[in-house]
C-alpha cells in the first residue's frame, strides 16, 4: 500500500512538473506598428485574431530609393510585395486590403 501511495504521489508530481496542460500562452510581445505576440504553440495574434504565419515582405516600390520590409500576421502563406505594399495603405482600390481574418500589418521596416 505505501509503495502505491508513493507512486502516486511521485506520478503527481513528475505530471506537475512536464504539465498536462495545453493552455497557449504568449511566449514573446513584439511592438510595431501595432503590438502583436507570439504564441506558445506557434501561432501569432494580434487584436484577438489568431493568424498561421509572420511573414517579412521585402522590396522596393516603383520609383522609390530604398527597399522597405512590411510585416504582416497572416493566414495566406504568402503575400507579394506588391500586395503588401498596396496593403499598407498605399492603394485606392479597396480589393488590394486585406481583411482582418486574412492578414494585418504589423511591422514597417
Amino acid at each position: 500500500m505505501k509503495k502505491l501511495l508513493a507512486l502516486f504521489v511521485s506520478a503527481f508530481f513528475i505530471l506537475s512538473l512536464v504539465g498536462c496542460s495545453n493552455e497557449v500562452v504568449v511566449k514573446k510581445t513584439y511592438n510595431g506598428v501595432k503590438t502583436y505576440y507570439e504564441m506558445s504553440d506557434g501561432t501569432w495574434m494580434y487584436d484577438g485574431q489568431t493568424y498561421q504565419y509572420r511573414l517579412e515582405i521585402s522590396g522596393k516600390m516603383p520609383n522609390a530609393a530604398v527597399h522597405s520590409t512590411f510585416v504582416y500576421l497572416s493566414n495566406i502563406e504568402e503575400i507579394s510585395f506588391e500586395q503588401a505594399y498596396k496593403a499598407a495603405g498605399l492603394s485606392s482600390d479597396i480589393k488590394d486590403y486585406f481583411s482582418a481574418e486574412e492578414a494585418v500589418l504589423v511591422e514597417i521596416k
